[in-house]
C-alpha cells in the first residue's frame, strides 16, 4: 500500500495506478454478457404452447400437409419476431439511459488534479469531491468541512448523513452510489466495483433467480389443457373410426390431423400482438416494459410494495411551517419552486413588511451552502435538501440576497453539537447566525425575538416552544431551530443567543399519489410502504396520502420474527420503516408465500433485490439507479406513481382480452371438432377439407382475434378485486362456454351439410364450410365483453373489429366465388337459398348471448369469473 502521507499530498503515481489496476481491475460492477440478438430471438420459443405448435407443424409435414406446416411455421416466426422487436427495443432503450451520462471523477495523481472516467479509479486513489458530486467508490474521508452525504439510494434514509474525517468521529466513510450534498472533501479509495457497499447489494440482486411471470404460468397451464384435449380428441376419433369399420391407419392419421386442428395456431401470435400493442401504449404513457408480460403481470398484482423517498414523495424537502414566539406562519408550495408564499392569519407576508420574518429569512439564507438556479422550465437546487428548503423559503418571503463575502467565519455542523453557526458582517458589526436541532439551540438561547426586537426568554416561552417542537415532530415534520446574536469580529461563541423560529420541514408527497392510491384501493390492491426513514416520518406520510390505517413496524421488528410469523403479520395492514435490503426481500417473499402477486416499486440500489424477487419490479427511470432499472420489469420514465395505476388498468385489459380471444378461438375450433367427429360417426363424406380447416383457423380467426385483443377497458375493470394468482385462463365456466358454442356451431354446420347434401357433396361442403366461417365471425360479438351486452359497450366502438369482421367475410366471399381460391379450397358458388339458411342459423349466436348478458347486467351480476 502506498504511503498514506504521500497519498494525501501527491496521490498515486502512474506506475502505482497500473499495478493497482492489474490487481483490482476496473471500478465498475461486473455485468453479465448482454444477450445477443440471436439469444433474445431464440427465447421467444420457450413457451410450451409454442412447442406444441412446433410439434403440430412437424406432424402436419409428416402427413404431407405442406401448406398447413408452412402456415404454422409462419405463425411461429411472426410470434418470435414481434416478441424480439419489443424486448430488443426495451434493452436498447435501457442501455441508452445508462450511457446518457458517463460518470466522471476528479483525482490527484503525480501531484496533479485530473478529471477522468470514474471506472479508471483504483484503490488508494485520492478523490476530490465538491457539493453535488456522485461518490464513485467507497473511501475514507481524509479532509473536509461540513461534509454531508445523501445515502438514500443505499439506505432509503432521506435525511443527509454528516461525515467527519477519520479519527474525528464515528462516520468517516463515503460510500459508492451515494452523493455529496454539502461541503468539499478529499477521500482515499478503499474499495471499487463489486467490493463496494453498492456492489454488495448488486450481488444480492444477482443471487435472486429468474422468475416466470403469472401470464407465462397461465399460458403454460393453458398449453397443458390444450395438449390433454388434443390427445383426447385424437384417441376418440381413432376409437370411433375403428368402431364404425374405418381402416385403422386412416383413422390414426385422421386423429392426429384433428389433434393438430384443435391447437389454436393463431393464439401465440394474437397474444404477442396484444401484449406488444399494450406495451406500445404504455410507452406513450411513459412506462417502458422490459418484457412483454410485464404490464399484464402488474394488472394481476394484489399487493404493491412501494418505497417512500422519491416514489411516494418528491424527494425535495419543503418548509411548511415557521413557528415564532409571536405566532405561526404557513408556507405554500412544494419542492424547490420558490413561487409559493408565506402567510400569517390568512395574509401574505414578506421580509420587507415583517421585521421578525425578515430576521428569520436572513439567518436561513446566511447559515446555508445551498443555491437555487433556473433550469429550463423549473428550478435546480445544489446542496443539501434541508438547506435547499431554507433558500426556497427565503425566496418565497422575498428576502434580499446575502453577499458571499459577508461571511466571516463558520463553525460547521457535527453530530455531537447538532448545530451550525456562521459569523456574517452586518453594517459596522457582525451577527452570529445559528441553525440546528431545536434542543441544541434552545439550551443556548437567553432571549426571544419579537417584531419590536429581542426580549428575555421566560420559562413559559421555553415550555411553549418545546411543546410546539414536539407537536410538529409528532406530525412527521423535521424541525430546525434558528437563532442569532450580535457579535464582534471573530466571536463565534454559541451562547446568549436570541431565538428566532422553529421551522417544520417535510419531504412532501407527490400530488398525484392520493388519487392513485385511491384507485388502487378500489381495484382491491393493497399498498405497503417500505422505507428506510423513521417510523414517525413514515406514519406522517401514510396519514397525509390516505394509506389504510396500520402499524408502522421497524426493520428490527422483522429480525425478531420468523417467516411464519411475518406471513401472519402481513395479513393485517402494516408499513415498514428503518428497513434494510434483506428486510424488503423477506417481506416480498412472505407475501408471495401467502399467495399474493407482488409488485415492488423503487429507485435505489437498496431496492434492487426486492425488485427482482417481486412478481413485477417497477423502477423509476429518472431517479432510479442503473442497478434498480436492470432488476426491474417495468421502468417508469417519468417517475410518476400515477403511471402505475394506468399500467394496472392496461394489464387488466390485456388479461381480459387474452381470456376473450382464447375463449373465442377455442370455441371456434371446438365447433369444427364437433362437426368433424359427429360427421365421422355418422359415416358421411368429409365435411371439411384440410385446407378449409387451415383457412378457418388461421386466415379468418386470426385476423378477428387480433382485433378482439384491442378491445377497450370495461367500465368496472378497476372496481373489482385482482384475479387469484392460480386463476387459469380457462376455468369451468370457460369450458362450458366453449362447449356451448362448439356444440351449437358444430350441429348447425352438420345441419347445413346434410340438408344440402342431396344437391351434391361439393355444394354441401362449401355451405357447411361457409356457415362455420360465418358462425365464427358472428360469435365474436358475444366475446367482446364477458359481462356487458354490445348494446351497452357500443356495437361499433371497436372499429378494428368491424374492419376485421368485414374483411373476413369479404375473404370468405372470395373463397366461394373467386376462381383461384375455389381451386385451392375446392369450393363452389352458393345460391341465395344457402346464404339464407346460413343467416338463419347464425342469428341465435347474436340474440342468445346478448339477451343473457343483458339480463345478467340488469340483475347486477358482475365479476371477473364470467368466462
Amino acid at each position: 500500500m502506498p504511503d498514506r502521507t504521500q497519498a494525501m499530498t501527491d496521490g498515486l503515481t502512474t506506475q502505482q495506478v497500473q499495478e493497482a489496476r492489474a490487481r483490482h481491475g476496473w471500478n465498475e460492477l461486473p455485468e453479465g454478457k448482454p444477450p445477443s440478438p440471436i439469444a433474445v430471438f431464440l427465447r421467444q420459443f420457450k413457451s410450451l404452447l409454442i412447442l406444441i405448435l412446433a410439434l403440430a407443424a412437424v406432424i402436419a409435414f409428416a402427413l404431407g400437409e405442406l401448406i398447413d406446416a408452412l402456415a404454422i411455421g409462419l405463425v411461429l416466426l411472426l410470434n418470435a419476431v414481434l416478441g424480439f422487436v419489443q424486448e430488443w427495443r426495451a434493452e436498447t432503450a435501457l442501455r441508452a439511459l445508462k450511457a446518457m451520462l458517463a460518470p466522471m471523477a476528479v483525482v490527484r495523481r503525480d501531484g496533479q488534479e485530473m478529471r477522468l472516467p470514474a471506472r479508471e479509479i483504483v484503490p488508494d486513489d485520492v478523490v476530490i469531491l465538491q457539493t453535488g458530486d456522485a461518490i464513485p467508490a467507497d473511501m475514507d474521508l481524509l479532509t473536509g468541512e461540513g461534509v454531508q452525504a445523501d445515502e438514500a439510494a443505499l439506505t432509503g434514509e432521506s435525511v443527509p448523513v454528516t461525515k467527519t474525517p477519520l479519527g474525528e468521529g464515528d462516520d468517516g466513510r463515503l460510500l459508492a452510489g451515494t452523493s455529496l450534498v454539502a461541503g468539499r472533501a478529499e477521500g482515499r479509495v478503499t474499495a471499487i466495483g463489486a467490493d463496494t457497499s453498492f456492489g454488495h447489494v448488486a450481488k444480492l440482486t444477482a443471487s435472486v433467480g429468474e422468475k416466470q411471470s403469472n401470464l407465462q404460468q397461465r399460458l403454460a397451464q393453458l398449453a397443458e389443457q390444450i395438449a390433454v384435449a388434443a390427445i383426447g380428441i385424437a384417441v376418440l376419433v381413432i376409437g370411433v373410426g375403428i368402431l364404425v369399420g374405418r381402416p385403422v391407419f386412416d383413422m390414426f392419421m385422421t386423429g392426429l390431423s384433428l389433434a393438430v386442428a384443435l391447437v389454436p395456431e393463431g393464439l401465440p401470435a394474437v397474444a404477442t400482438i396484444t401484449l406488444a400493442l399494450g406495451a406500445a401504449a404504455m410507452a406513450r404513457q411513459k412506462a417502458l416494459a422490459r418484457r412483454l408480460q410485464a404490464i399484464e403481470s402488474l394488472g394481476a398484482a394484489s399487493v404493491i410494495c412501494t418505497d417512500k423517498t422519491g416514489t411516494l414523495t418528491e424527494n425535495q424537502m419543503t418548509v411548511t411551517q415557521v413557528h415564532t414566539a409571536e405566532g405561526l406562519y404557513e408556507v405554500t408550495g412544494a419542492g424547490y419552486d420558490p413561487t409559493g408564499h408565506i402567510a400569517q392569519d390568512g395574509h401574505k407576508r414578506r421580509a420587507g413588511d415583517d421585521p421578525l420574518l425578515a430576521q428569520v429569512l436572513e439567518t436561513a439564507l446566511i447559515c446555508n451552502h445551498a443555491s437555487l438556479a433556473r433550469a429550463g422550465d423549473g428550478w435546480q437546487m445544489i446542496g443539501t435538501p434541508t438547506e435547499g428548503a431554507l433558500v426556497t423559503l427565503a425566496y418565497k418571503g422575498w428576502a434580499p440576497a446575502c453577499p458571499a463575502d459577508d461571511r466571516l467565519a463558520e463553525v460547521p455542523f457535527t453530530s455531537d453539537r447538532k448545530r451550525m453557526s456562521v459569523l456574517a458582517r452586518t453594517g459596522d458589526g457582525a451577527v452570529l447566525h445559528v441553525k440546528g436541532a431545536p434542543e441544541a439551540v434552545l439550551e443556548h438561547c437567553s432571549e426571544v425575538m419579537t417584531a419590536s426586537g429581542p426580549r428575555p426568554m421566560t420559562p413559559a416561552d421555553k415550555d411553549g416552544l418545546t411543546k410546539a417542537y414536539g407537536d410538529m415532530a409528532r406530525t412527521g415534520l423535521r424541525v430546525l431551530a434558528l437563532a442569532c446574536r450580535t457579535a464582534a469580529q471573530g466571536d463565534t461563541e454559541e451562547t446568549g443567543l436570541t431565538f428566532l423560529a422553529l421551522l417544520g420541514l417535510i419531504d412532501p408527497p407527490r400530488p398525484e399519489i392520493a388519487s392513485a392510491l385511491k384507485a388502487a384501493r378500489s381495484a382491491g390492491i393493497r399498498t405497503i410502504m417500505i422505507t428506510g426513514d423513521s417510523p414517525l416520518t413514515a406514519r406522517a406520510i401514510a396519514d397525509r396520502i390516505g394509506f389504510d390505517d396500520g402499524d408502522v413496524l421497524e426493520g428490527r421488528d422483522l429480525d425478531d420474527m420468523s417467516d411464519t410469523a411475518l406471513q401472519e403479520r402481513l395479513r393485517q395492514p402494516a408499513h415498514f420503516a428503518r428497513t434494510r435490503p434483506e428486510h424488503k426481500l423477506r417481506i416480498v417473499a412472505a407475501l408471495q408465500a401467502g399467495g399474493q402477486i407482488v409488485a415492488m416499486t423503487g429507485d435505489g440500489v437498496n431496492d434492487a433485490p426486492a425488485l427482482k424477487r417481486a412478481d413485477i419490479g417497477v423502477a423509476m427511470g429518472i431517479r432510479g439507479t442503473d442497478v434498480s432499472k436492470s432488476a426491474a420489469d417495468l421502468v417508469l420514465l417519468d417517475d410518476n406513481y400515477a403511471t402505475i395505476v394506468t399500467a394496472i388498468r392496461e394489464g387488466r385489459r390485456q388479461f381480459d382480452n387474452l381470456r376473450k380471444f382464447v375463449l373465442y378461438l377455442m370455441s371456434s375450433n371446438a365447433g369444427e371438432v364437433v362437426a368433424i367427429v359427429a360427421n365421422l360417426a355418422l359415416g358421411g363424406p368429409l365435411i371439411f377439407l384440410a385446407t378449409q380447416i387451415l383457412w378457418m383457423n388461421l386466415i379468418t380467426d386470426g385476423v378477428t382475434a387480433v382485433a378482439l385483443g384491442v378491445e377497450k377497458s370495461e367500465q368496472n375493470q378497476m372496481e373489482r378485486p385482482p384475479r387469484r394468482p392460480d386463476a387459469p385462463v380457462l376455468n369451468r365456466r370457460g369450458f362450458r362456454t366453449i362447449a356451448s358454442f362448439g356444440l351449437y356451431t358444430g350441429a348447425a354446420s352438420l345441419w347445413l351439410f346434410y340438408h344440402t347434401l342431396p344437391l351434391g357433396v361439393e355444394l354441401a361442403r362449401t355451405t357447411a364450410f361457409t356457415g362455420m366461417v360465418v358462425f365464427e365471425k358472428v360469435s365474436v360479438f358475444a366475446f367482446r365483453s364477458l359481462q356487458q351486452p354490445c348494446s351497452r359497450i357500443g356495437w361499433l366502438s371497436n372499429r378494428f373489429l368491424i374492419i376485421a369482421f368485414s374483411l373476413s367475410l369479404s375473404m370468405q366471399v372470395l373463397a366461394v366465388y373467386w376462381g383461384p381460391l375455389q381451386a385451392l379450397l375446392q369450393t363452389v358458388g352458393l345460391g341465395p337459398q344457402q346464404w339464407g339458411q346460413i343467416a338463419l342459423a347464425a342469428l341465435p349466436l347474436i340474440v342468445l348471448p346478448e339477451g343473457l348478458k343483458f339480463i345478467r347486467s340488469r340483475k347486477g351480476v358482475h365479476g371477473a369469473g364470467h368466462s
